[in-house]
């Protein structure tokens, strides 16, 4: 399916079709947590819990680098699902150029500015002295990927936008399998700790990017540019407000799980490092609901650009049927076996019985995000981002008050904090819905 061949319009939804567009997104995401499983077992299996907590902490400072600009792939991809559902193909380009050129620059900016940014990670983070140099390692290699990562969340968001839910399956699994396979070559073959889990990253996404951009040209999106489109005063206003949006409700949101490891890290190597094995099990329930959600974006933002009010409610309804029920159904699932996953991570007995006695804190974080991950979908797909922004700001401050009451109770309090602040996410955007759904349709 080219990009000006077939358009989304009006379509019925179904269980089916949602899980139709659910389940690649879901298989894709599968292989992401699974990577960074891989990553912690080959790295912990070397019983060294100071290079597995700094592969932690090099990877929270990734996702505070990097996912400040998830807006590449959020925004792309509800811009797209509606030029999408108003069956307009020149915008369809122009969303996903205007989006590229802004990945790449920032991309280069970041690599510019390496130094200072790896020095304020670990000064943030406040590792201790051996585990800051691994740190450094880590993300003095993995930051060249930059730029890379970047435009692949744009190729990502516009295939999302389109439904190509097959193509961002195949290239999100090989980008994993790839990446899976030198890290566990650099490591275990080579010898190369933690500095060839990153260089596997910067390989494998380079790779991917590679694949995208091919489809992308098969797709007719890299022909016949007008840049006076692609940089067109309104157009160009509403990609930096929608953008500007995400990014600061992103902030926020990796703001909140950098401290979760910041003050975890302050209770010594052992809680630091089971911490990290336990976020594994919250990146594996996370990614599961993110395919619901991911679906229920694309088809928000197909139903608002074709002004079609009841199947956006019932896209709303029916996800959120599917993402409480797996949020639920994964909770329980690592309430009783996650036992075997811990040991499975890390070989290091102090490591394994301190994430043993947090499980259940893990284990509910799924349920607890549940509703949260479904109306990002639903915020993103219908571009309500200053709302989505102005949620996560409450429920970061409210959030704050909840770990001012728990901190008593050491990690036990930070891991309450931390699902209390899953749970308000979504019941503050849920409270706000009725009346954006009714603004966004008046005129319908």
């Amino acid at each position: 399916m080219t990009a000006d061949a077939t358009f989304g319009g009006r379509a019925a939804l179904t269980h089916g079709r949602l899980l139709r567009l659910a389940l690649p997104v879901t298989l894709s995401n599968i292989s992401t947590p699974l990577l960074g499983v891989v990553n912690a077992a080959a790295i912990g299996r070397l019983g060294d819990a100071t290079q597995l907590g700094a592969v932690a902490l090099g990877a929270v400072i990734f996702d505070m680098l990097f996912w400040s600009f998830v807006f590449l792939r959020m925004g792309t991809a509800g811009l797209t699902a509606q030029a999408y559902g108003a069956s307009d193909a020149n915008e369809l380009r122009n969303v996903w150029w205007r989006s590229t050129l802004i990945a790449a620059a920032i991309g280069l900016i970041i690599i510019i500015l390496r130094t200072p940014i790896i020095e304020i990670g670990v000064a943030f983070m406040q590792p201790s002295a051996e585990t800051a140099a691994f740190v450094r390692a880590y993300v003095g290699a993995r930051i060249w990927s930059a730029p890379v990562t970047l435009m692949n969340y744009a190729v990502l968001g516009s295939l999302i936008g389109r439904a190509r839910f097959d193509v961002g399956l195949g290239l999100q699994i090989a980008i994993n399998i790839v990446n899976i396979a030198l890290s566990l070559f650099f490591v275990s073959v080579s010898g190369w700790g933690v500095t060839g889990v990153a260089w596997a990253s910067v390989i494998a996404e380079t790779l991917g990017l590679a694949a995208g951009l091919f489809f992308q040209a098969q797709d007719g999106l890299m022909r016949a540019l007008r840049w006076r489109d692609i940089f067109a005063r309104e157009r160009i206003w509403k990609t930096v407000t929608v953008n500007r949006d995400i990014f600061l409700r992103t902030l926020l949101l990796i703001a909140a799980t950098a401290i979760f490891f910041r003050q975890g890290a302050r209770s010594g190597d052992a809680t630091l490092a089971a911490n990290a094995v336990l976020h594994n099990f919250l990146a594996i329930g996370a990614f599961f609901l993110d395919g619901f959600a991911t679906a229920t974006e694309q088809i928000a933002g197909q139903s608002v650009g074709a002004r079609d009010r009841e199947g956006f409610n019932r896209a709303v309804r029916l996800g959120a049927i599917w993402c409480v029920g797996f949020g639920a159904a994964v909770s329980l699932l690592f309430a009783t076996s996650g036992g075997a996953l811990i040991d499975f991570i890390s070989t290091n007995a102090e490591v394994r019985s301190t994430a043993r006695a947090f499980l259940l804190f893990a284990a509910l974080a799924p349920f607890a995000g549940a509703l949260a991950f479904l109306f990002d979908g639903v915020f993103i797909g219908a571009t309500w981002t200053r709302a989505m922004r102005d949620a996560m700001l409450v429920s970061f401050a409210l959030g704050g008050l909840v770990y001012v009451a728990a901190s008593p109770w050491g990690n036990s309090g930070l891991w309450l904090t931390f699902l209390a602040f899953l749970a308000l996410r979504g019941l503050v955007q849920a409270a706000l819905y009725s009346r954006l759904e009714r603004a966004t349709f008046a005129s319908g």
